[in-house]
């Protein structure tokens, strides 16, 4: 982690005057003096910071090879600590040149790649230490499912008992967990756009348009899963698989919803509502009914539904498909499978019974608590990257830093206690890393 802040911070300052305040090396002035502006203390505080985490890769290296670590773990840790120094040359060159847009970059890639081998090292440490190799059934589940006849519902008789169970029903088809979530996805796409001058109309109007989409989708994935909902604990008390909402009309309310999200989209302009149609079909066509039931990468592919808002949320404000949408995507597609890997852990039993070729049924825990590390710190170095946005500034870098250093905490304590708490400590951190990123990214970019 303190390697991942010196690659957020660098990331941000690259596009700030921080750099310009201290260009002098190692410290500012004549290289030896104390800078005399606020940037410049920034710019000096990153070079002794740097230096620091230098010492503590050199010491996780020694260890490693001390240990007698295995030989892909002392690679990584080799490569991580045979850039540093090229990392500092670089850093060097870029305060006293101004660097350019090149140098900046190829600095960037040197610090992912350093971050990165440190992750693969810990990855592998990891496994090697709680791992079961053994634990991969190696083949698709078959479905162990109890008849539906089986089921028997509690619902209420009462007709005002009745009524109100039937409006909440309608409620929870719509999965209102998700909402908040894409919602602030969605927001932070539009926050990256449009900065102080976003328009509240098209806030309104494309969160609006947002909030009907998942209510659509969330409406068709319990209509299309219904029957396995029935047998499934996790799901059996759901209202299509308690006949709670027939049928009929929860496909009537999931259109309903979907005419009313693609009016409010088309209202901001064609290209959004085309996107909100997208996702719409996406989630409940692609993902549902081809890749969930089929393949172990339903979750990673499944990713682009929850990525899909925040390229709509650029969208509604410039009309087409922008790079800072994009990158913001391409955070939320890499963080979904990191997030996601730990519920599928927590219910792996009834996702087995259930016949869904989730990660840990098909390739066992071992190698699901790997990936869960793999993609947090793939999601780490895209969140690092999208520091370098024009918008965003000390909060984002701040927030990613210290709740991401939160999830990782929760991933390796899930690799050593291995139980279903631990994952589910895993999943809110997870959460909480993501809610507050956006919050932050928001808040940046609107310079509140």
């Amino acid at each position: 982690m303190g390697v991942y802040l010196l690659l957020a911070v660098g990331a941000a300052t690259a596009i700030t005057d921080a750099s310009a305040a201290c260009t002098a090396w190692p410290a500012c002035g004549d290289g030896w003096s104390l800078p005399s502006t606020a940037d410049g203390y920034v710019a000096l505080g990153h070079r002794v910071v740097a230096a620091l985490v230098g010492l503590l890769v050199l010491a996780t290296t020694v260890a490693g090879w001390r240990r007698g670590a295995s030989t892909r773990v002392r690679a990584a840790l080799g490569v991580s600590l045979a850039l540093y120094p090229v990392q500092a040359g670089l850093g060097a060159l870029v305060a006293t040149t101004g660097g350019g847009v090149a140098l900046s970059a190829v600095h960037l890639v040197v610090a992912m790649i350093i971050f990165g081998g440190l992750v693969a090292a810990l990855a592998w440490t990891l496994e090697a230490q709680t791992g079961d190799p053994d634990d991969a059934p190696g083949r698709p589940p078959a479905r162990d499912l109890p008849p539906a006849s089986n089921r028997s519902p509690d619902l209420p008789t009462d007709p005002v008992a009745r009524a109100k169970a039937t409006a909440a029903a309608y409620v929870r088809l719509t999965k209102p967990r998700l909402m908040w979530l894409l919602c602030l996805v969605a927001s932070a796409g539009m926050a990256l756009a449009g900065g102080p001058g976003l328009s509240p109309a098209t806030v309104l109007a494309t969160l609006g348009g947002g909030a009907l989409a998942i209510g659509a989708s969330g409406t068709f994935n319990h209509v299309l899963e219904r029957d396995v909902d029935r047998r499934m604990a996790r799901t059996s008390d759901r209202p299509l698989a308690t006949d709670l909402v027939p049928v009929r009309n929860a496909v009537a309310f999931g259109l309903a919803l979907t005419a009313a999200s693609l009016a409010l989209f088309a209202s901001v302009n064609a290209l959004t509502a085309a996107l909100g149609l997208a996702a719409i079909l996406f989630y409940s066509v692609v993902y549902t009914l081809i890749l969930k039931p089929n393949t172990v990468q339903n979750t990673v592919i499944g990713g682009l539904a929850g990525a899909l808002p925040a390229v709509i949320g650029w969208a509604a404000v410039t009309g087409e498909i922008g790079l800072g949408g994009i990158a913001l995507a391409v955070v939320i597609f890499l963080w979904t499978p990191a997030h996601f890997y730990n519920l599928a852990l927590a219910y792996k039993d009834d996702y087995a019974r259930g016949g869904f070729p989730m990660m840990p049924v098909v390739r066992g825990e071992t190698a699901t608590r790997r990936h869960i590390l793999w993609y947090l710190g793939a999601t780490l170095v895209a969140a690092g990257a999208l520091a370098a946005a024009e918008s965003l500034g000390p909060l984002y870098v701040v927030t990613g830093v210290a709740f991401g250093g939160v999830f990782l905490w929760t991933v390796i304590r899930l690799h050593y206690e291995q139980t279903e708490a631990a994952a589910f400590r895993s999943f809110h951190a997870s959460n909480a890393y993501l809610g507050f990123l956006l919050l932050a990214i928001v808040v940046d970019a609107l310079a509140i």
